[in-house]
């Protein structure tokens, strides 16, 4: 349900400062590392009910799906952004977080929510399923520009891009099985099997697809090949979904593919789905905060939460950690680092909708339980990740990054792209002057950046390490190009 006091056009004047107020909210705290998350809740908690009273909204259904695809179009961003190259060396000990780790973390909060709450213990172990996932949007929005050393970084990154499948599967069995007054878990192991593996091998599949489909087609219009791409990722979910198998896992494959692939308009589908991703966070965000009654959490329910935020942060996380990492190379900071960085998030109050629909018994203490331990964690995990990672020495050098995007604008007829490229240090064309380095054919260095200044090439000019290159060149020689440059 939801009314609100005001008319249409007062609402879409509250709509366009909520967004501002949004956009404002995420500057702030990329600059005093509050998570952004926060300022969005507060925001849908001010105009709440409980707040200003313009909204009133109760709809767990609606915000179940809001929140559903809001997760699509994050997790497509995120798995574009990830660089395949990154994530490859920490898949293994990613995997196992965030299955294996999840598993762990929703055993350990279980068992202390037994012990805190009047509940089954099928009702303790869905509780810590329901917060046992770190979120991919606080973690993504966290991380970037921090450098964190790259191993870390995309190991948190591969994790929570990975572990909602997994949380959901437990949250759905869970509730299945309170449902039907069923306590075996074993049951769980076929269809874990089948929503993993169908995942994604459909997410693999729909990806090369869709990197088919992006560079055979010829649009009349560059802006499409973005919204292409998103209706490719919410495709890739529905189906996956459809056949009883984990659809968000399909999307994070399915970006992972397109993102790491060579399709055209490549800059325009990376920039449309980042502006997208951070508005449907926001407005995620601010749903969540209406559907949330702070009254109702003020008293015990506070105290219960605080004690259960101070187990999953302090001992449960950890714990996690601990053990799933013990086969992997990864040194005690290194660990005590990933134990810190677990970040809750959407997933968990989007998960907690489910019992509410559901009708369980206990859905609304659950509700808000979740909802307060999420806001622990983010604000007090998310606000000291960074020191944290300075103070065990763990954040690396600055890499070069470039702020500058170009492409060639065209009816998409041409067979001609410009390719983007950073000149690392150990490139072979570091320090050769351009008329000495052997390009292949129909090859054009069209501008060079450095130290954000544009040079204007010619055959005397020198190639810097951090030099950023834009590269005129055939698309049958891309993959010629790329290994002069990087050989």
């Amino acid at each position: 349900m939801m009314n609100i006091g005001i008319d249409t056009d007062q609402f879409i004047f509250l709509f366009s400062l909520l967004l501002i107020t949004g956009v404002l909210a995420a500057k702030f705290s990329y600059k005093f590392g509050v998570p952004a998350l926060i300022l969005f809740i507060g925001l849908g908690m001010i105009v709440g009910s409980d707040g200003l009273g313009i909204i009133y909204f109760d709809n767990a259904s609606l915000a179940q799906l809001f929140g559903i695809l809001a997760l699509i179009i994050i997790l497509f961003e995120g798995g574009l952004q990830t660089k395949w190259d990154n994530i490859k060396a920490v898949a293994y000990p990613s995997l196992t977080l965030a299955t294996l780790g999840v598993v762990l973390t929703a055993f350990f909060v279980g068992i202390a929510v037994k012990l805190i709450l009047d509940v089954t213990w099928l009702e303790a172990f869905l509780f810590g399923a329901i917060v046992g996932s770190t979120d991919a949007a606080a973690v993504f929005a966290v991380l970037r520009g921090k450098n964190i050393q790259k191993k870390l970084e995309s190991t948190l990154e591969a994790e929570s891009g990975t572990n909602d499948p997994m949380a959901m599967f437990l949250t759905l069995s869970l509730i299945e099985l309170i449902r039907l007054d069923q306590g075996n878990l074993l049951l769980l192991i076929p269809q874990f099997l089948w929503q993993m593996g169908a995942g994604l091998l459909l997410g693999y599949v729909i990806g090369r697809g869709a990197v088919w489909v992006l560079r055979q087609i010829r649009l009349d219009s560059g802006g499409l090949y973005p919204v292409l791409g998103l209706g490719m990722a919410i495709l890739g979910y529905g189906v996956t979904a459809i056949i009883g198998a984990s659809g968000l896992l399909a999307v994070y494959i399915l970006a992972l593919v397109i993102g790491n692939a060579d399709v055209p308009y490549r800059h325009a589908i990376f920039r449309f789905h980042e502006g997208f991703a951070w508005m449907m966070q926001i407005l995620m965000f601010i749903l969540l905060g209406l559907l949330v009654f702070p009254s109702e959490i003020i008293g015990t329910v506070m105290l219960k939460g605080l004690l259960i935020s101070i187990i999953l942060m302090f001992i449960a996380r950890p714990l996690s950690v601990f053990i799933s990492m013990v086969f992997f190379r990864y040194t005690f900071r290194e660990n005590l680092f990933l134990a810190w960085s677990g970040l809750r998030g959407a997933v968990p109050i989007v998960l907690a909708t489910y019992p509410l629909l559901a009708g369980l018994e206990n859905s609304h203490l659950f509700f808000n339980l979740v909802f307060f331990v999420v806001l622990t964690s983010a604000l007090i995990q998310g606000s000291t990740i960074s020191p944290l990672a300075k103070k065990l020495g763990l954040v690396g050098p600055p890499e070069p990054s470039s702020p500058h995007s170009l492409e060639l604008v065209s009816l998409g007829e041409t067979n001609a792209e410009i390719v983007e490229y950073i000149v690392q240090k150990q490139d072979a064309v570091v320090g050769k002057r351009i008329k000495d380095i052997s390009f292949p054919e129909r090859v054009l260095i069209s501008a060079i950046v450095r130290n954000d200044q544009v040079i204007t090439p010619e055959g005397a000019t020198v190639i810097h390490e951090g030099d950023i290159l834009f590269v005129l060149v055939n698309k049958d020689q891309v993959e010629a190009l790329k290994e002069t440059l990087t050989r």
